[in-house]
């Protein structure tokens, strides 16, 4: 409980949980310093000032800094991965699946642009996230497999899918960074209209689609 003057106030709330709720704010504070526009900054020091808290508090909680960043990228993964299954299993008309999930990750990702930069920009800026997001891919992309219901083959719904994270991967951090402006609305209708393309059957080519002459 916050007192008037921003500290805690520890009455009736035993260690253990003390702790957990140290830890979720050493981590909000981290998802704040890694996903902030101006570029990451994130160190120990900045962490607690951020957090309100000493440093005896934050190595109670994470071994180090890189531990730490670790923990934040994957807590945020965590959310998303959340955040897409929960609106998947509440939605039973499959149909609607495509715009429900485009809305669910764009609430997290683009609404809340710092857990997008976290995400989508922390392993590209964070030595010691490096791999992290191909690790996370096909979490996600059996996520995006499973709704790709037109096309039978396993390989080529496979292969779409892996597509699509890279795709719509590129989409979002550009629009996080400022390289293309659409409003919202525009930018979920884009990337529903790319699932519903891509969940179209796979048709076979001919000899001459595929360059081949008798």
């Amino acid at each position: 409980m916050a007192t008037e003057n921003g500290t805690r106030s520890w009455a009736g709330v035993d260690i253990a949980q003390r702790q957990r709720i140290r830890r979720a704010d050493l981590l909000q504070a981290g998802i704040e310093l890694l996903g902030s526009a101006a570029g990451p900054a994130v160190s120990v020091r900045a962490v607690c000032k951020a957090a309100g808290m000493t440093e005896r508090y934050f190595y109670a909680s994470f071994a180090d800094r890189d531990q730490f960043v670790l923990e934040v990228y994957e807590h945020v993964a965590g959310l998303a991965r959340d955040a897409l299954v929960e609106a998947i299993a509440q939605t039973p008309v499959k149909r609607e699946l495509p715009k429900v999930a485009i809305e669910a990750f764009v609430g997290l990702i683009v609404d809340r642009p710092e857990m997008g930069r976290v995400l989508l920009v922390g392993p590209l800026t964070e030595p010691g996230l490096g791999g992290r997001g191909m690790q996370l891919a096909p979490g996600f992309g059996a996520l995006i497999e499973a709704q790709l219901t037109g096309i039978a083959d396993e390989d080529d719904r496979k292969m779409e899918s892996i597509g699509l994270i890279g795709a719509l991967t590129t989409l979002f951090t550009a629009y996080l960074d400022g390289t293309i402006t659409p409003g919202r609305d525009r930018l979920v209708a884009h990337c529903v209209g790319m699932l519903e393309k891509a969940n179209r059957p796979v048709t076979a080519m001919s000899n001459a689609e595929m360059g081949l002459h008798r």
